[in-house]
């Protein structure tokens, strides 16, 4: 059977379209890991600002991958959810994690 290389290769810009940059599966990570308001999805990750935190969350939710809910206060409190539709990366997340292991036991193995 012929792949359609085209049709490949869209897909695979599509997923590194949702997916791409530094920040965007861990972010995914910490929420599925039941990190739910930002200071905590903040604090799970090393090294991300609010700024970039907060302009990746608006993206995800522009993508269907977490849902916002702001809860009336005082104080309001807002949460973030993963949707269903970022649970089913779940599988894809876990085998990036598997491979990113055995990848740093390669290479420093190697040395």
């Amino acid at each position: 059977m012929i792949r359609n290389q085209s049709e490949e290769y869209r897909a695979l810009q599509d997923t590194l379209y949702v997916i791409g940059g530094k920040w965007r599966i861990p972010i995914i990570n910490s929420i599925c890991n039941g990190n739910k308001r930002f200071k905590e999805i903040e604090r799970s990750i090393p090294g991300i600002t609010r700024r970039m935190l907060s302009k990746e969350l608006k993206d995800m939710e522009l993508n269907n991958l977490v849902r916002r809910t702001v809860h009336p206060g005082p104080p309001v409190m807002v949460e973030y959810e993963s949707t269903d539709y970022c649970k089913s990366f779940g599988n894809i997340i876990k085998e990036m994690i598997k491979w990113g292991r055995e990848h740093r036991k390669m290479i420093t193995e190697k040395k």
